[in-house]
């Protein structure tokens, strides 16, 4: 495999982690109107860290079952990224 191959590679590992992000992100614009009213954090720095932390699970799941691609490990992504925009949408204050 030559390098062109090893960034695409990358790239699509890290894809799911960055298109969970901004779904995130753009849906939590339009279904939680009212509480994002009081938020201050824009939908590229949610989706920056959505996407930095679902990366860093994707890894995580790549090293504990050496394998990429397991459903638990696509599962934690979806936690992770729900609970980053609950915590930078403060929903513990709602």
């Amino acid at each position: 495999m030559g390098p062109l191959e090893h960034v695409i590679h990358t790239f699509n590992f890290i894809a799911p982690a960055w298109w969970m992000a901004l779904l995130c992100a753009l849906l939590a614009r339009f279904a939680l109107r009212g509480w994002l009213s009081a938020s201050r954090w824009s939908v590229l720095k949610q989706t920056f860290w959505g996407g930095l932390l679902g990366t860093l699970t994707l890894l995580g799941g790549l090293w504990l079952w050496g394998v990429d691609g397991k459903m638990a490990t696509y599962g934690a992504l979806v936690l992770v990224c729900a609970t980053v925009q609950w915590l930078m949408c403060q929903g513990w204050r709602r």
